[in-house]
């Protein structure tokens, strides 16, 4: 087992990095708690909790994928397909930028469907 041990923790890393962004952004903003109606917080705030909602369950996906033999090409397009997603999402989050968010948004849900297409197929194998 190589490609999700490989993902979980680069999307873990980058998942840290999304939490330290918003601790920044609130002590900067001397903000406890909410995002204090910060337009720059909740555009953070939302790329974490975005973040912290698609990345297990996809990475779960790999996971069942990879426990099941399926080919290493097919987890690393999905592992890849996800980190890419989450980045260019989380990007277009940041920075404002609608088309990024849909594109981030297209590559994880195709991991989704791809993953769960994929196991389905196993099981009827």
């Amino acid at each position: 087992m190589t490609a999700t041990p490989l993902y979980a923790s680069l999307l873990a890393l980058f998942f840290v990095w999304l939490s330290l962004y918003v601790i920044k952004l609130r002590r900067r903003f001397q903000i406890r708690l909410g995002d204090g109606e910060n337009n720059e917080l909740r555009a953070a705030i939302s790329a974490q909790t975005n973040a912290a909602q698609y990345i297990p369950f996809a990475l779960l996906l790999i996971l069942m994928l990879e426990l099941n033999q399926a080919h290493f090409l097919l987890l690393h397009l999905l592992g890849l397909m996800l980190l890419s997603g989450r980045l260019i999402h989380a990007r277009g989050i940041l920075k404002d930028q609608i088309p990024l968010r849909v594109k981030g948004m297209q590559l994880t849900l195709f991991t989704l469907i791809g993953g769960a297409a994929a196991n389905l197929l196993l099981l009827a194998i």
